[in-house]
């Protein structure tokens, strides 16, 4: 998108201030101001409270269902679905534990409903405050109120969430959470490094212990103290027990080099079955703006980088096997980290992983959990009784969630997600571009000829194909650029352009059949031990329905002939 800005502002398409409109545009400001009050939410504790209340000891899948789709629905319609779904994940994967029902078959109906709520109202997701943001530029008009969508989007949501209910504990697998990381005797190995040996006084790298290829060291236990995300420089002293990531089958190597033993512990007794302070299990999910991607764990530097040892890897439920350092990380992906108990307070927030699984049990803060809430409440009111509008009710309310200590500045910056912002941006240029150069006047007459000026047609089209483009593109570049074409549509077919710019709103967020459609999608990927086809099973048909829903919705709402 930002190419695409470019090259249409060099080429002269479009003037400086024409090119970089989207970057002061209403929406994209609410959309950022959001994300703050969303971080406030999260970060006070808020959904954790919320979420704990509600779910309660359900008897069944159905019933579980039931508990979940509360909390969820209710606070996807008022904050980015991102952080909804990051705060749940960790709380659904214990609570499937404790009623004995696999997280696979709640996972996915997790960011389901994330996004089925996320259509209630104008805030729900980041598309219909940006898409209004479009609309208020393009045609000089109020734009819609905060409760405008709600007509549509509840019969709609609350049909998916029925559809969710009656098939999907039949559709989904029963294959529980992946048991990659079950057994961390599978793929780490303990050695010794021999008193008065060669290898004492030496550091790891010059022992060439750095260097191994199959095997990565984790830790080393000296005289009862644990040394963890050991540096190349740590000096070796004798009796040091060493623990190794990897392929296990890699001790045959570190056994032959001079100054290292196996170990003298018993099976039942390693380094790392103990519970130690110093030591924190993490499992956690890449996510997809992680600086890592694309890296070898080698060429990531992961220890330097984010002060954590990754052990063992998982994609698509299964553990990656075989040399540890050469596997190449992919959003999505599931790590078994260790680190020391300070990573998780400094990730936590952290846009490079979705922490999934924190063997150290750290709670955020709750003493400013109710002041969150009346925060959202009173700005959520203010908007919808058109009090203020809907940018300034965003603003004072990050504002106040930054000083009232809801959040820290910091929080507050790391939860700006960038990709987001600059996408749509750089994306209204091009839907600027589309409506000055005819594009959009040449696709809207193609349309009213294909569709034979049958307007029930027009609308379904217009959901097609912004359904496709969000699948192909990100949600929010999709319904931009589809925006000037269906307003040069209806304006050719002397039709309210209401019920057309609802259909982009609805087709742009329904987006359930790949992981990668979507964020919270690719969020449960891991956590769910999913395959790919998995998505495609129950997404496809839910895709079609929540279409077809909607456009009934809609003609019977705005009646078209």
């Amino acid at each position: 998108m930002i190419t695409a800005m470019t090259v249409l502002l060099a080429t002269g398409v479009l003037s400086g201030p024409q090119a970089l409109a989207g970057f002061s545009n209403e929406g994209l400001i609410t959309v950022a101001a959001m994300f703050i009050v969303a971080a406030g939410l999260h970060a006070s504790g808020g959904v954790d409270i919320l979420v704990k209340s509600l779910l309660g000891s359900p008897k069944s899948i159905r019933g579980s269902y039931l508990r979940m789709f509360t909390p969820v629905f209710f606070l996807s319609a008022f904050l980015n679905n991102t952080p909804v779904v990051a705060t749940m994940i960790p709380g659904l994967l214990a609570w499937c534990k404790r009623i004995n029902i696999n997280p696979s078959k709640l996972m996915i109906p997790l960011s389901y409903t994330a996004i089925l709520g996320g259509t209630l109202t104008l805030i729900g997701t980041s598309t219909n405050l940006v898409l209004n943001g479009q609309y208020q530029s393009l045609t000089g008009e109020a734009g819609f109120s905060i409760f405008s969508i709600t007509i549509i989007g509840l019969p709609v949501a609350i049909c998916g969430l029925i559809f969710m209910w009656l098939f999907f504990p039949k559709w989904l697998p029963d294959i529980g959470k992946s048991h990659a990381f079950e057994n961390v005797r599978e793929f780490t190995l303990e050695v010794m490094v021999e008193a008065n040996g060669p290898l004492v006084g030496q550091s790891i790298q010059q022992a060439g212990l750095r260097e191994q290829k199959s095997v990565y060291l984790v830790e080393i236990e000296r005289n009862g103290t644990l040394l963890t995300a050991v540096t190349p420089e740590q000096r070796l002293q004798g009796g040091d027990r060493l623990v190794f990531a990897g392929d296990t089958q890699g001790i045959t190597d570190l056994l032959r080099i001079r100054g290292i033993v196996a170990s003298t512990s018993d099976a039942e007794s390693t380094v790392l079955s103990a519970d130690r302070p110093e030591r924190s299990l993490v499992e956690a999910v890449v996510s997809p703006h992680c600086a890592a991607i694309g890296e070898t764990i080698r060429e990531a530097k992961f220890r330097q980088r984010y002060g954590a040892v990754i052990m063992a890897v998982a994609r698509n439920g299964e553990r990656i096997v075989g040399n540890l350092s050469t596997i190449v990380l992919k959003a999505g992906d599931s790590l078994l980290l260790e680190a020391r108990p300070a990573f998780v307070s400094r990730q936590r927030y952290n846009k490079d992983f979705l922490l999934i699984n924190d063997l150290g049990k750290e709670s955020p803060n709750h003493d400013k959990a109710a002041l969150a809430w009346v925060i959202l409440i009173a700005l959520v009111a203010a908007a919808g009784f058109g009090i203020i509008d809907m940018l300034h009710a965003s603003l004072i309310g990050a504002t106040l969630m930054i000083l009232t200590g809801c959040c820290s500045v910091s929080q507050a910056e790391r939860s700006l997600d960038l990709t987001v912002i600059l996408t749509i941006a750089a994306s209204f240029a091009l839907g600027v571009a589309l409506q000055q150069t005819g594009v959009a006047d040449v696709v809207a007459s193609g349309i009213v000829s294909l569709s034979q000026n049958q307007p029930w047609l027009m609308l379904v089209m217009t959901y097609i194909a912004v359904s496709v483009l969000t699948e192909v593109i990100t949600n929010n570049a999709a319904a931009v650029l589809m925006l000037p074409i269906v307003l040069e549509l209806t304006s050719k077919a002397e039709l309210h352009n209401e019920p057309f710019v609802f259909a982009i709103m609805m087709a742009a967020s329904a987006s359930f059949a790949t992981p990668l459609g979507y964020q919270t999608n690719l969020m449960v990927y891991g956590p769910g031990g999913y395959h790919f086809r998995d998505f495609l099973t129950v997404g496809i048909p839910m895709n079609l329905f929540i279409g077809a829903v909607t456009i009934s919705v809609i003609m019977l709402i705005w009646p078209i002939n």
